[in-house]
């Protein structure tokens, strides 16, 4: 072993705790419930339709608003991290989730539901940021990658396993039993993190810039609530168009801000290290490739294979429990291998898969269909630990928070964009349908006009992957 290797496994966290995963328990746990409900919902979507007589434009804000809302609260989490303890936010945040699925189940309407998936969203908004901020203050360098495989447990096989959840739920009860599953596990979380979380960053109580935070809150908002309404409104509608170009000239004037101040919300300084730049954009493809296949996926199960929704849930669990597996082992290989190697095979892995979902029909073999859904679930965990390594890795410990929170801001938006396009190419798929005899035949070939966009994803995400140094 040579003398550098030798300083690296001598390295000591910022923060030393004796026992590291049990004080990030209570996080993980919030985490996972909380990146859980960004898809458990989406098996449920055509029955919700239903039964609360609302279309697909409508009924897909109880995807977008829960992103929407942790899309403008994460940006806040590094500032707020600095003002309140690290208990003080996890504790308030796994209390509001808790809030929140309480009133999402026994919501008796369409707008009660989207209000009690909001108020969850504020909770995602905190805990996503302050899993990654923990794990790399408590964390010794060498042992990151690790960490980052644990992490990437939860903010992969969580959605990946969301679907068959809500599936098994629903075959037997309600949607609402969908969010009061959520419940005792909260609790659980609760109780974890008061008896065994530490508090990890410093609270210096910067200058609160008001209107940074509006600017942030306008400018993220405007982006994913844009995308979102070209779903029912064509993306060239005045509305869309006009609410786009506003959201993205205030997001310019709200970065050019921050790179100005002193004490700025978000540390965009941060992008001039092209370590953590090319990092971030990699797990914003990653994170936009998977959730826009899993918000997909159980819809095409549903409408377009015409499977039952109870069985739906059991279809998708093969390339659930698959994500879990290759999750749990990435963080050791990234130690082993570095970053470089699993990101390229796992970005092709996923372009396979996803070809091999393209090319389905309203009479492919449910083998066949699992079976893509298993590729795509092994190439996409292969992307995300890797890229979050590679990115972090790059920060010193002044910089750690903002260059979490910028990643999982990015994330999230890129989450919402990503189900908004979604919509909006299945909605296309289907209507240039024209020659289609059946309903079935349209809403498949909308999926296939959907997954179009995923394919991009990986492609870039693939060329990119050659740009990580080994």
């Amino acid at each position: 072993m040579d003398t550098s290797t030798n300083k690296q496994e001598t390295a000591q966290a910022a923060v030393p705790v004796s026992h590291p995963l049990l004080a990030m328990s209570g996080i993980l746990v919030g985490a996972f419930v909380g990146m859980l409900s960004e898809t458990a919902l989406n098996i449920a979507l055509p029955s919700l339709m239903t039964q609360l007589h609302v279309g697909i434009g409508t009924i897909q804000w109880l995807v977008t608003g829960y992103l929407l809302v942790i899309g403008i609260v994460l940006p806040l989490s590094s500032l707020l991290a600095r003002w309140f303890t690290t208990r003080q936010l996890i504790i308030f945040a796994l209390i509001d989730f808790i809030v929140g699925a309480t009133i999402s189940a026994l919501a008796p309407d369409f707008a009660v539901l989207l209000v009690g998936r909001m108020i969850q969203g504020i909770a995602t908004g905190l805990l996503l940021p302050l899993m990654f901020t923990v794990a790399t203050l408590i964390y010794p360098p060498y042992k990151l990658g690790t960490a980052m495989g644990m992490i990437g447990l939860v903010v992969m096989f969580a959605p990946a396993i969301g679907p068959t959840l809500a599936g098994i739920i629903l075959g037997v009860l309600s949607w609402q039993w969908i969010f009061w599953a959520f419940v005792p596990f909260l609790l659980i979380a609760l109780v974890i993190s008061i008896k065994f979380l530490p508090n990890v960053v410093e609270i210096t109580k910067p200058k609160v810039d008001i209107l940074s935070i509006i600017l942030s809150t306008l400018g993220f908002g405007g982006a994913v609530v844009a995308v979102s309404l070209a779903s029912d409104n064509g993306w060239l509608s005045p509305v869309v168009l006009i609410t786009l170009v506003a959201a993205l000239l205030i997001l310019f004037f709200y970065i050019r801000r921050q790179l100005h101040s002193q004490t700025p919300i978000l540390n965009f300084h941060v992008f001039s290290l092209s370590h953590f730049s090319i990092g971030a954009l990699l797990i914003v493809i990653d994170f936009g490739m998977i959730i826009s296949s899993m918000y997909l996926l159980p819809m095409f199960w549903q409408k377009g294979l015409a499977v039952p929704v109870a069985l739906t849930g059991i279809v998708m669990l093969p390339g659930g429990i698959v994500n879990a597996l290759v999750s749990a082992i990435a963080g050791r290989f990234i130690d082993q291998l570095g970053p470089r190697k699993l990101l390229i095979p796992g970005f092709l892995i996923s372009i396979i898969g996803i070809l091999m979902l393209i090319f389905t029909s309203t009479n492919s073999p449910m083998w066949y269909v699992i079976m893509a859904h298993v590729i795509v679930m092994i190439g996409a965990p292969l992307g995300m630990a890797p890229a979050q390594t590679y990115g972090l890795n790059a920060l010193d410990q002044s910089t750690t928070s903002d260059g979490s929170t910028i990643m999982n801001t990015f994330q999230q938006i890129s989450g919402a964009v990503a189900t908004a396009v979604a919509t909006s190419l299945l909605g296309l798929g289907q209507h240039a349908s024209t020659a289609a005899t059946t309903s079935r035949t349209a809403f498949t070939n909308g999926v296939h006009t959907g997954l179009m966009f995923t394919l991009a994803l990986a492609v870039i995400g693939f060329a990119l992957s050659f740009t990580v140094k080994k």
